[in-house]
């Protein structure tokens, strides 16, 4: 990632939704932390049950349905910028910066954003 990109340029990142179920898993003891709600080049949004860390950093990987016959699985390092509770009890919206990945899923991510469908 740039570390030159704003955080409002971040933010203006074309978003796609997931219009499909995708879990987002923590790499590291491989549990899952959250729901994908939407997903841009620079960072994505999660609902989940539990709210994360304030700044929290964490590894984390998903599958990327639509590249090929099998979900294509990304690993990214993330950080939380905010969350808050979302209208329906018990889920928590989160905002995550991508801080890390790889250029082999970088091209992979850029591949499904390109996809037709689901950009909001």
């Amino acid at each position: 990632m740039n570390p030159n990109v704003s955080s409002i340029d971040q933010r203006r990142a074309q978003r796609k939704r997931a219009n499909f179920t995708v879990v987002v898993t923590d790499a590291i003891n491989d549990r899952p932390i959250g729901h994908l709600g939407n997903l841009s080049a620079t960072g994505m949004l999660l609902i989940s049950v539990y709210p994360p860390r304030s700044e929290a950093i964490y590894q984390v990987s998903l599958p990327l349905p639509g590249l090929g016959m099998q979900p294509q699985t990304i690993e990214l390092g993330i950080q939380e910028q905010w969350h808050e509770a979302a209208a329906n009890p018990g889920q928590i919206w989160s905002g995550y910066r991508i801080v890390a990945i790889s250029q082999s899923d970088a091209a992979l991510l850029d591949a499904w954003l390109s996809l037709p469908g689901g950009h909001g």
